[in-house]
């Protein structure tokens, strides 16, 4: 039985997913807001905020930790995340994603939204 296994996968295999999970978010890290599919916004949403949430700690665990989930290339991502991110949201206790909606794409009409930090 699938009881709780509720991610997507995306017609994809699991590291074709975890690589989609780090690529989308090294992008919204680095320019802070991206357009995506209302599907990918929803499962990035929980992955950025535990990496949100790890950054905030600032001790070389959390930073190894981070660099092991993003990626070995991903250190000024890292570095971005602990320095400038992360003070921003010291006292908030979650909640660091927004999604908007924006409508439907014209190729295909898959409902499309903007993803950002608050």
């Amino acid at each position: 039985m699938r009881h709780h296994n509720t991610n997507r996968k995306f017609g994809r295999e699991k590291d074709q997913r975890k690589a989609l999970l780090r690529s989308l978010t090294v992008s919204l890290v680095a320019k802070e807001k991206i357009k995506t599919t209302e599907a990918r916004a929803k499962e990035l949403r929980p992955f950025v905020e535990k990496i949100i949430t790890k950054s905030k700690k600032g001790s070389i665990e959390a930073r190894r930790l981070l660099i092991s989930k993003l990626g070995s290339g991903a250190n000024l991502t890292v570095k971005k995340l602990m320095g400038k991110i992360a003070p921003k949201y010291k006292e908030r206790p979650g909640g660091y994603t927004r999604i908007t909606r924006l409508g439907a794409r014209k190729g295909d009409g898959s409902p499309i939204v903007q993803i950002e930090l608050v």
